[in-house]
Formats: structure tokens, sequence, C-alpha cells
């Protein structure tokens, strides 16, 4: 009987800074997203991300209500101290369904080692929750070291603590940041990424010219890809480096798809590969991948839009509309939603609302094309001929303006509602030869609908969003050990157990228990959980119960409280031997030993 992998579930609460300076609070932050990313690397984990996990910062919200909100077993809450050279670090589990903290651990280390800290702080809480939940494989290290300079390293977390902010003015400061750990160092990776995440979000939202945004873009995502192939970060932006610039949809695709093949926890890659497929008309792979975002990311408004996005591709426009009003309740700001809602409202008949849209949401999110794009089509929609030519005319003029790509995407749509076929494949054809990204986004849109019965539309969708046959890796779930390795292991482990009883030390660990039955802990922990049907606690524990019950039988012990005969019998916790007794025997220590006389 195996653990169910539902229960393979965490969420890392931020890290409190309990520094005396305020300022530090980016050093907290960085510890909590390196822990986040370390146990993303292992297999059979859910890591709730960054974004849902931040969501709970100074918040005095309980544990339980946390867990239930983001559905996960187990939280990891935490904090950090900085004083001088010195760091320490404090961390506990807590199990969200029966609400106990079932391990903690204090470090005191020096700040020169950050990186050998962060890769023993992640171990150890890796291996305290595979024996709380059951098994997975955990790798020699989780943390590599960065940079050579903890300086660099200072300034990269600053900036990133900055450019989690999503604003421009915070972006602009952390490139500045980045901008010296790369002085420092010039090989630091993760300075070269941060950079193009920086400029790419600039130049998307429209505060620096597109072009020279994602110019620098590409120049920092290719110096990160030099310096580290294997970075999930870096594929991503390869995607939107493919899609966005490249108008190549096979290649942004592939290279999404290896973004999540290294890290399967990355939830914005997840939620790009259901956005990849759901405009290629492939529904089912589109919702999987959206469904794995929102396992990961179940409060982030980004996400939420990309479901709504998905919801609006396959026609449930009421479903679409509500869940972008609520994206838009949460920032009114909110550009790509203020993009996507005037389309909806479009396919649900609501004209009238889409040509006075734009003057009652913030002036500042308003993009022009979109605007006269969005109102046209409404005109031509309503069968306004005469105004539908009006914003048609100031639709053309705008496409010819500098940065009129927007409005020149909105063309292919008005030539799309009306049934203009002819201009509507004559826009296509040239999009294609121009490398027109937005040629993606807006061919397989459902008001494009009117031109999808012409023989040029298949022909043309499949040159569009053409793939070299990537498919997705079937992974193929092969036993670690074979039978009668398997059967000659678990005799091992179940002599040692009842000769040696090494569940009376009360600091077992599943690495201590493998190294003296001479087997590797990953072996061991896919025995317990595939031979017999336990997680590493629960096995121990239940001969740690049965030897309180033999324990407290004992006359010699009668002077003993029930808390000294927990003591004897390798608990450590109160709390631990108190809910393992009541979900073994169904009664609390007390009820067993009255009803035993």
């Amino acid at each position: 009987m195996e653990v169910k992998l539902k229960d393979h579930t965490i969420a890392v609460l931020p890290f409190v800074n309990m520094s005396a300076s305020k300022a530090n609070e980016y050093f907290s932050d960085g510890m909590t997203e390196e822990i986040i990313n370390a146990l993303a690397k292992i297999g059979r984990l859910k890591v709730t991300s960054r974004t849902s996990s931040f969501f709970f910062k100074d918040k005095n919200i309980s544990i339980t209500e946390i867990g239930n909100e983001l559905h996960v077993s187990t939280i990891l809450e935490g904090s950090v101290r900085l004083s001088g050279t010195q760091v320490r670090i404090t961390a506990q589990l807590v199990d969200v369904v029966d609400d106990f903290h079932f391990w903690s651990e204090t470090w005191d280390r020096e700040l020169e080692n950050i990186f050998e800290i962060q890769d023993e702080v992640s171990l150890l809480i890796a291996e305290k929750l595979r024996e709380h939940l059951g098994h997975f494989e955990i790798q020699e290290r989780l943390v590599e070291k960065q940079t050579d300079s903890i300086d660099a390293y200072e300034y990269s977390l600053k900036a990133k603590f900055l450019r989690n902010k999503w604003n421009p003015e915070d972006v602009k400061k952390a490139i500045s940041l980045y901008e010296k750990a790369l002085e420092l160092d010039p090989n630091h990776y993760k300075s070269h990424l941060g950079l193009a995440d920086s400029y790419s979000f600039l130049g998307t939202t429209g505060f620096m010219p597109f072009e020279e945004a994602w110019g620098l873009t590409i120049k920092y995502t290719n110096q990160a890809h030099e310096l580290n192939s294997q970075s999930s970060g870096v594929h991503y932006q390869l995607s939107n480096q493919a899609f966005f610039i490249e108008c190549d949809y096979g290649k942004s695709l592939r290279e999404m798809k290896k973004a999540i093949e290294i890290n399967p926890n990355n939830a914005a890659a997840q939620q790009f590969l259901s956005f990849l497929y759901i405009i290629a008309g492939e529904r089912e792979k589109s919702r999987e991948h959206l469904e794995i975002a929102l396992c990961i990311n179940p409060l982030s408004e980004e996400t939420h839009f990309f479901k709504a996005y998905f919801h609006y591709m396959i026609g449930d426009y009421p479903r679409s509309l509500d869940l972008l009003d609520k994206c838009l309740r949460a920032n009114d700001k909110n550009i790509p939603a203020h993009s996507i809602k005037p389309l909806c409202l479009l396919k649900l008949g609501r004209f009238d609302e889409v040509i006075t849209y734009f003057d009652i949401i913030p002036a500042d999110v308003v993009i022009e094309g979109e605007k006269t794009g969005a109102i046209g089509l409404a005109y031509s929609l309503m069968n306004d001929t005469a105004n539908a030519s009006r914003y048609l005319e100031k639709l053309s003029a705008q496409a010819k303006e500098k940065n009129g790509y927007t409005a020149d995407s909105y063309l292919f749509m008005m030539a799309a509602v009306s049934g203009d076929k002819d201009k509507a494949f004559a826009w296509v054809v040239q999009a294609i030869e121009n490398n027109s990204s937005l040629l993606l986004l807006r061919y397989t849109d459902p008001l494009a609908a009117p031109i999808t019965n012409d023989p040029r539309y298949d022909a043309l969708k499949n040159t569009i969003y053409r793939t070299e046959t990537i498919e997705e890796p079937v992974r193929q779930k092969t036993a670690l050990l074979d039978a009668d390795t398997a059967s000659k292991y678990s005799s091992r482990l179940l002599d040692h157990i009842s000769t040696n009883k090494p569940y009376l030390n009360p600091d077992l660990t599943l690495r201590d228990l493998a190294k003296q039955i001479d087997i590797h802990p990953n072996h061991l922990s896919w025995i317990l959980n595939q031979s017999i049907g336990l997680n590493f606690n629960e096995f121990i524990n239940q001969y740690r119960i049965e030897a309180f019950k033999s324990y407290a039988k004992a006359q010699e012990n009668e002077n003993l409280t029930i808390e000294g005969l927990a003591y004897e019998s390798g608990f450590n916790s109160k709390t631990v031997f108190n809910t393992y007794f009541k979900r073994e025997t169904g009664l609390t220590p007390k009820q067993f030993l009255k009803q035993k006389g």
C-alpha cells in the first residue's frame, strides 16, 4: 500500500525577520525562496509557489486555515536573525490535519557559508518531510553555491526583493542592484536572469520601449543560459523570447517543456504551457497544466488570469468574465485582464459596455490600439457600418505608428468579424513574414470564428502552430528495487528492529536506521512505503506505542507518569506521543490505561 501522492504537499511560509533592522527583510525572504526552490527539486513533492505562500506574510491567520487555503498537508515556518557575521535560523514543520508541530531545529552559523547553510537546512527539512509523509528520493545536494562573493549574493537578494514588487519604480532600482552584483561577480547567473526578468517586465508593460527592453532581455537571458543551461527560469525566459520576439511557437513550446522538466513545481511555466496549448486548440493538455499551476499557486492573481483566459478560449464566457472581474477587484490595473475582458463582453453581445469600457478604467493601463480595436469590433458586430468604418480608419492610422503592433493585430480581428476573409488571410500571411507574435495570440481567438470554415484557415493554422512532434514525456513508474532485494532488505530491517530495538532512541532518524542496516536511505524509505505501507514516523512510532503498553504493565514502572513512560518508549515529544497514540488506539493514553485497569 502506497502513501497517497496528494499528501506529499508543503507550503513554506515567509521566514520572519528577527534581525534588529527591518532592512534585513530581504535576507529572510531570500532564505524562504531558496528553501522553496530547493524542495521544488524533489520529485513527488508538491511545493506551493512563492506567490501563494507570501500571500500570508504578516497576516495573523491560523496554520489550519492557511493549510486549507493552500490545500497542503504540511506547513514549514521559521525565522532568520542576522547579527554581524552570524546568522541564526529556526524552522519547524507543522502537520495541518492534526495541527501539531512534529519537528523543529535551530542553526547558528557563519554568514560566509550561506550556501552550505541553505543546503544543510533544506536537506534536513526534506529528510523530516520524508519521515513524516512517506517515500520520495532525496539528492545529495539541494542548494548549489551561486557565487564566491557574499556581497554579490546580497545585492542580488536585495534586487529580487524589489523586483518582486512588480512596479516600474522598484524594478528599475532592482536593475541597478543586479548590475552591482555583476560588477562583483560577472558569472552570477541569477543576476543575469534577474535582469532579463526585469527588462521583459518593463518592455511588456510599456514602461520601456519594447524593442530596447527585449533586446536587453535577450542579451541577459543568453548570458544566463551560457552560465547555467539547467535552470528552469532560464528556459522559461527562452520560451517567452521565442514567443514574443521570434514568433516561433514550436521553439516556445520546447523551451517551456524543458523548464517544467527541470522543475515541475515552476507554476509560471505550467500556466504558460497551458496558454500555449489552448491557443493551439489542445484543450485537455491545456486544462491539465492549468490544474497543476493552480495546485502549486492557488492564490496567484496571475494564475487566475490564465484560468479566465482558458475559459474564454473554450467559449465559457460567463465563467471567464466572472474570473476576470475577480482579478480586477484584486488589482484594478491588471493589464492582461483589461485586454481580455472587452473581448469577452463582445462574445456575450454586450457591445454598449465595450464602447464605454475604456472610459471607466484607470487611464494609465489603457492601450490605445486595444481601445480603438475593441470599440471598432463592437460597432462592426452591431452592424453600425458608419462607426465601424470610422474606427477602422483610426485603427489603420495607429497601426502605422512606431508601436502600432497591437492596433495592427486588430485589423485582422476587424476583417475576421466582418467576414472579409481575403483581407484577414492577407494580414496573416504578412504577419508570418514579419514574425508578428500577436499573430500567435489572435489567430485562434473566438472572435475570428467567421473565417474558420475557409480551407485556408487550417492550412495556415498548421503553419503557425507548427511543432516538431514534441510529445509529453511519459514517466514510467519503475520499482527502485527488484522483488528479491526488497524482500532481503525488509527481512534485515524487521530483524534489526526486533533484536536491537533502535526505536527506543528518541533521536533515531531514517538515515540513522539505514546506516545501521547498511542500505541507502532512499532504499529504506521506498521499502517502508512500498513493502510495509507506512512512512518512517508511523513505522517507528507503532513500535514505541507497543513499548509504552509493555512498560505500563510492568510493576517496576508504577511510579512513572504517562509522560515518563512515553519518554522511556522512545518518544521525545508529548504532543507527538498523544497524537500517534490516539491515531493508533482511538483512545488517549489516560483512557487506555484506565480501560486496562
